[in-house]
């Protein structure tokens, strides 16, 4: 039987669980590919570091070179992070044209144009299926499962941290710092959490998945986003009484007004009301979902563990399987990751995107203050569709809920500017998005 001897780069908590899984499952892979993938050398940062998983101390070096400048090392796996030495280290791989496998989102979404410019130059690839959504196989759903498909709709869980964080608060009415602490004493959270809790790692998934989808590299500097840390424990009950349930999406759906030179897309990272008969409200925990809607195929749900060692590390030996036989029958190009279709599309500024609305406002309790509002949002051509004025509060203001019809975002945000300014209404208004799945 064929031998692919690969060096790994990182040897880590992911990295020793991709090391740990072809211990475990080597021979199954050889079996079903008809090639035996080995290890032949670590580069870590550290001999001694603490491990998950023990890696025989003989394959370890401190010398990331001498991992990538092997000859024999035929396939490079890149699990180190960050976006500066990690860049140099995949592009010195396939400059020597070998196949690069990498789980870093965070690279992809900031050089991923030039990473897979340089991989075409040099004859190689670059395979990247652990960068989004962990375990859950949704770069080859989409690249290769969904290649005759126009991808109308992408909505994403992508963040297992911020989906614990308000699967929690929503359980137990609890606050959200409360959680967020316990979500950092569990491992959870980073500390300090901002790339998670602020919706950055979602955004460098979601800009992944929107150029996949459509075919132009969205840069994430286009991307809106928009974290948690804004909602309250009010919102998630008055969303749940409203019938939603509220989860931060990465949402990628091609809006109205066609450009001549290809289609307009929202891509954006934001809190959002989801129905509670929709299956996205019903994942939970760390847990990770895609929906996915293509012209042909329909309605498309993965799910599954968006992070983790093991889930990590499943799909890098799904990258490892399509390397290694790309190897042996000398063809290193799939389907192309990202190839202009329908000519070249261009990402919509979320102030021309029309949705849905929840807004909460703290207003004093007095007659006329829902004619005021109510004018101000009239004037701009905003219908308001239901209004909850909760009994049972008491001080100074009292919470003011309005369900707002289909407005573009440009429109509400201007009248929201002219509500606040109202002398009765005594904080900033809050506003989350609804997405209906229509």
């Amino acid at each position: 039987m064929e031998s692919v001897q690969m060096g790994m780069i990182g040897g880590g908590t992911v990295g020793s669980g991709v090391f740990h899984a072809l211990q475990q499952n080597g021979a199954l892979l050889a079996s079903r590919m008809g090639v035996r993938v080995q290890i032949r050398k670590v580069a870590v940062k550290a001999l001694d570091e603490p491990r998950p998983y023990e890696i025989p101390r003989s394959l370890l070096t401190l010398d990331w070179q001498e991992v990538v400048q092997d000859p024999q090392a035929r396939i490079v796996i890149e699990l180190v992070g960050g976006t500066t030495l990690a860049r140099t280290m995949i592009l010195t791989a396939l400059k020597l044209g070998k196949p690069v496998i990498t789980a870093n989102k965070a690279l992809l979404s900031a050089h991923g144009e030039e990473l897979f410019a340089a991989a075409r130059q040099y004859g190689t690839n670059l395979y990247y299926e652990a960068s989004v959504a962990g375990g859950i196989p949704i770069i080859k759903a989409l690249r290769e499962g969904l290649v005759g498909n126009r991808i109308t709709h992408l909505y994403g869980i992508v963040n297992g941290t911020c989906n614990y964080i308000l699967t929690r608060m929503k359980r137990e009415r609890a606050e959200f710092d409360a959680v967020l602490r316990e979500a950092q004493r569990l491992g959870y959270a980073e500390t300090p959490p901002d790339l998670d809790i602020d919706g950055h790692d979602s955004l460098h998934k979601t800009g992944i998945l929107a150029s996949l989808a459509h075919g132009f590299w969205v840069a994430p500097q286009r991307i809106h986003v928009e974290g948690i840390r804004g909602i309250t424990q009010a919102d998630i009950q008055f969303a749940d009484r409203l019938g939603y349930t509220i989860k931060l999406l990465g949402i990628v759906k091609q809006v109205e007004g066609r450009q001549a030179s290809g289609p307009r897309v929202q891509v954006s990272v934001y809190p959002a009301l989801v129905p509670q008969t929709h299956v996205l409200a019903s994942v939970n925990d760390v847990f990770n979902a895609v929906f996915v809607r293509g012209d042909i195929v329909g309605d498309t749900l993965f799910y599954g563990r968006g992070a983790g060692k093991d889930a990590t590390a499943s799909a890098v030996l799904s990258d490892i399987a399509d390397a290694a036989l790309d190897l042996k029958f000398g063809t290193p190009q799939r389907v192309p990751p990202f190839v202009p279709h329908e000519g070249h599309g261009a990402v919509a500024p979320l102030d021309e995107v029309t949705s849905r609305y929840y807004v909460r406002l703290s207003v004093i309790d007095r007659p006329g203050v829902l004619a005021r509002v109510s004018a101000i949002l009239a004037a701009a051509k905003i219908g308001i569709s239901s209004v909850i004025q909760p009994e049972g509060h008491e001080g100074e203001s009292v919470p003011l809920i309005l369900m707002i019809h289909d407005a573009p975002n440009a429109a509400l945000r201007r009248a929201l500017e002219a509500i606040r300014k109202l002398p009765v209404v005594k904080a900033a208004p809050v506003m989350i998005r609804v997405e209906t799945f229509e």
